[in-house]
């Protein structure tokens, strides 16, 4: 046995003598393959492009079912009437996403924007650009700057995609045509509430977003997408709350206010004798939502004042305006579908100030339909309205047409 042993050392050190080199790399490889770990592969570095979604939907729409008047008109609709057709309403891209865990921003253009007097339709056109910077972790608080919806009344923040009738209420609307406008906002809510806001903004319960439980927020006033024309910025607040029952039903009470200063400009007038200049704009409105669980009711009122044209002195004045809505609605389910029939009554008489020489206007209307959704992707709402609206301007001193008109929109959601 010890010979044996003896002749195989012999024949090891034979070995390494003779190829030394190579034993000794397989040697050093064996204590790499016990020592050395494995590299973990590089995590893909994060862009702030990667963060951006993108979403969005079309409106297309035809007025003239069952219409009893060609010569009715109204401000938000330039289909309605006499030598309207189909319209794409709404062609709106989304954009938007947390470029830092603490800036969100928010982009969308519309890309079937037709200014007013164009024969030529869908332009593009910015509705929001704004960044949100939240000053805390939990994004309680928020400051938003650059052109977004201002926090006054439920309706105007209610997204189109969400809305159940056609078109905003005229009493509201006419404080801030395109519901937006260039400046800084502050909003505050707890992060609780945050969520509720989010939970409620979708199809079927007809939210209005996440405004904040307290609003504060200052603004050019000429709305969107006009240059300010004055040295006075408009200040706007709001307050509301939505309150859970034990049952899980939701009502948002709130209340807004504004203030500031609004220029006539000279391409808003119908002649040389109408003049044009700065006048008080100011209003006050009170909002109630109850959430369709399946019943639902929405009313806002508001008051204030603002240029208006006057017949009897063919001039435009700071004179008082009021008016408002109320909504009755009911949502259920057939299978997978959804259907929310409403009803909706409005009322306004004041002055349209971003409309030509800031036009005295009257308004009766009532809102009777039904908004079907088979599929996530795709609904239907159909509308029959009574209408009784009176217009005074320059160019007519009293313009009434009144009439009924069934009407159709079909929108994609993608």
């Amino acid at each position: 046995m010890i010979a044996a042993f003896l002749l195989s050392a012999g024949v090891a050190q034979a070995q390494v003598l003779v190829n030394p080199t190579r034993d000794s790399a397989t040697v050093t490889s064996a204590q790499d393959s016990v020592v050395a770990k494995p590299k973990a592969p590089e995590a893909a570095k994060a862009h702030w492009y990667d963060k951006i979604s993108l979403r969005g939907y079309v409106q297309v729409r035809y007025n003239r079912l069952l219409e009893s008047n060609p010569d009715l008109r109204t401000e938000y609709d330039r289909s309605v009437g006499n030598n309207g057709g189909f319209l794409i309403r709404r062609a709106r891209l989304v954009f938007s996403g947390n470029v830092h865990e603490r800036v969100y921003i928010y982009i969308q253009p519309d890309l079937a924007s037709t200014p007013n007097g164009s024969s030529t339709i869908h332009f593009a056109q910015i509705r929001d650009a704004y960044a949100d910077v939240s000053l805390d972790k939990k994004k309680e608080y928020r400051v938003r700057i650059g052109q977004s919806k201002i926090p006054y009344g439920f309706e105007n923040m209610q997204s189109s995609q969400n809305r159940l009738t056609l078109d905003r209420g005229d009493a509201l609307n006419t404080a801030l045509p395109n519901e937006r406008d260039l400046g800084v906002m502050f909003y505050w809510a707890p992060e609780h509430i945050r969520k509720r806001f989010s939970e409620l903004a979708n199809s079927r319960f007809k939210g209005s977003g996440d405004y904040g439980v307290f609003a504060l927020g200052v603004y050019n006033g000429q709305t969107a997408n006009k240059q300010e024309a004055n040295n006075n910025q408009h200040l706007v607040a709001r307050l509301s709350y939505p309150f859970m029952f034990k049952n899980g039903q939701i009502i948002e009470p709130g209340i807004q206010a504004y203030t500031g200063v609004y220029t006539v400009t000279s391409d808003q007038l119908s002649n040389a004798e109408v003049k044009g200049g700065n006048f008080a704009d100011r209003r006050v409105a009170a909002s109630f939502v109850l959430y369709p669980k399946p019943f639902g009711f929405q009313a806002e009122y508001n008051v204030g004042e603002g240029p208006t044209f006057d017949p009897a002195t063919y001039s435009i004045k700071t004179k008082s305006l009021t008016g408002g809505y109320a909504q009755a609605m009911y949502a259920f389910k057939l299978g997978e579908q959804n259907f929310i029939p409403f009803l909706k009554v409005q009322y306004f008489e004041g002055g349209r100030k971003a409309e030509t020489d800031a036009r005295y206007s009257k308004v009766y209307e009532t809102e009777i339909g039904v908004e079907w959704q088979p599929m996530p992707a795709f609904e239907l709402a159909t509308q029959y309205t009574i209408t009784d609206r009176t217009n005074r301007d320059g160019r007519n001193l009293d313009n009434r047409q009144n009439g009924q008109l069934l009407r159709v929109q079909a929108q994609i959601n993608f």
